[in-house]
């Protein structure tokens, strides 16, 4: 006696179009790359380099709990700011932008006057808190 086997046609076919689906998603994640945040490269001095810098070579600013950049005593604004940043850089290309930070601020303002050193090419740049803060 000879038993009939039924095919499974349809179950052939769903596995081959769910292989090819798998397949296209891996080629297109391949060849769409990926992209990576690097955040902010900012070049830092080796551990054993030791840097000296002059007074005359620096530019100091301030920022308050409310994100307000304060220089030589008067509040100024982000434009301003680079306004003056422009200009030292201008009178002495090795200038050095320091800023002293209120531990109430919020990080978005130190984002922001850090995109904006960032972008006027300063290479030596130093941020910290105030010390009633710390």
């Amino acid at each position: 006696m000879k038993l009939k086997r039924s095919s499974s046609g349809i179950f052939i076919q769903s596995a081959a179009i769910s292989d090819l689906a798998f397949l296209l998603i891996i080629y297109f994640m391949v060849i769409a790359g990926f992209n990576i945040n690097t955040g902010f490269l900012l070049n830092l001095p080796d551990r054993d380099s030791t840097m000296f810098i002059n007074r005359e070579d620096l530019i100091r600013f301030e920022m308050d709990q409310n994100g307000r950049i304060i220089y030589e005593e008067q509040v100024i604004d982000i434009y301003q700011a680079e306004n003056l940043i422009r200009t030292a850089v201008r009178n002495n290309p090795n200038i050095a932008a320091i800023i002293t930070i209120d531990g109430q601020a919020s990080w978005q303002y130190l984002v922001s006057f850090v995109e904006l050193v960032q972008d006027l090419q300063i290479d030596s740049f130093s941020f910290s808190m105030k010390r009633d803060y710390q």
